[in-house]
């Protein structure tokens, strides 16, 4: 990740624009800059990757959920703060050991993410959504892709769409910077629900969550591990990589307590180990 373990052991921090809350196994990151519609500065970026970085290195919590304020999800990048023109703000939250990537939060997680999309989303918001393992919206919510009216082309938002949806889907959505509705994004393949309001919203991320928890969490967390490193690794090698992931998943707490539970006909307890 981009903090070390000891950079981030806690989430007691000012955070100028998120909010982060770990309760139930389940870290809350909200986007809290709904002035400026939720759009990214390095400040933002820097915050919800301490709070990321936080989740990966701490086994009590077993999944993150990405909600915001305001009437706008997320309006992209905040061009201007990131032409070095960032407003003053007072979060502590300390500098990264590196430059931040968002997509390699994602993948170095390990950890099953959640967006709740109660409104409108548009160019780099699609870095969080396109990242995600499940994406849920309110009927009334809409995407955008409006770069390329601006003059700029939606490069990593591509990369990140093709691993979710059709080339051709993708580049006539890039080329042509059309809005979607929260049904199209579901049935081009951005979205993995579709709610009526804000409280099924509520609802239908609860259930997606206690599911989810109702599986060994260490278990999860190797299968997506595996699921990255895989992409790099060569079909000659890839059986080998895996043969070796599941021992190591065999010797886990959670393993042994799934294999322990069933033999007793039983509700497992997970711990994460």
């Amino acid at each position: 990740m981009f903090f070390s373990q000891e950079d981030c052991k806690n989430l007691s921090h000012s955070y100028a624009y998120i909010k982060a809350k770990a309760e139930n196994h389940v870290l809350t990151i909200t986007l809290a800059r709904p002035q400026a519609k939720n759009a990214m500065s390095p400040t933002m970026i820097r915050e919800y990757a301490y709070a990321m970085s936080h989740a990966h290195y701490n086994k009590d919590i077993w999944a993150v959920v990405f909600e915001a304020e305001g009437n706008i999800w997320c309006a992209g990048a905040d061009l201007k703060a990131m032409r070095g023109e960032e407003e003053a703000n007072n979060s502590s939250v300390p500098f990264p050991q590196k430059e931040i990537v968002i997509g390699d939060l994602f993948t170095q997680l390990h950890k099953p993410v959640i967006t709740k999309i109660h409104a409108p989303v548009y160019a780099g918001g699609f870095l969080l959504v396109g990242n995600a393992h499940y994406n849920i919206a309110v009927k009334s919510a809409t995407f955008s892709l409006p770069e390329v009216k601006r003059g700029i082309f939606p490069f990593q938002v591509m990369a990140v769409l093709l691993n979710n949806m059709p080339a051709r889907t993708v580049l006539d959505w890039c080329l042509r910077a059309k809005t979607l509705t929260a049904t199209q994004a579901l049935e081009a393949g951005l979205l993995t629900h579709v709610v009526e309001n804000e409280e099924e919203l509520t609802q239908k991320t609860q259930e997606i969550i206690s599911e989810l928890f109702e599986n060994s969490p260490s278990a999860i967390r190797l299968g997506l591990k595996a699921y990255t490193e895989m992409q790099s690794i060569s079909a000659e090698e890839k059986q080998s990589f895996l043969k070796k992931i599941l021992e190591e998943t065999i010797q886990t707490k959670d393993a042994q307590e799934g294999l322990k539970a069933f033999a007793e006909k039983r509700k497992p307890n997970w711990i994460g180990e």
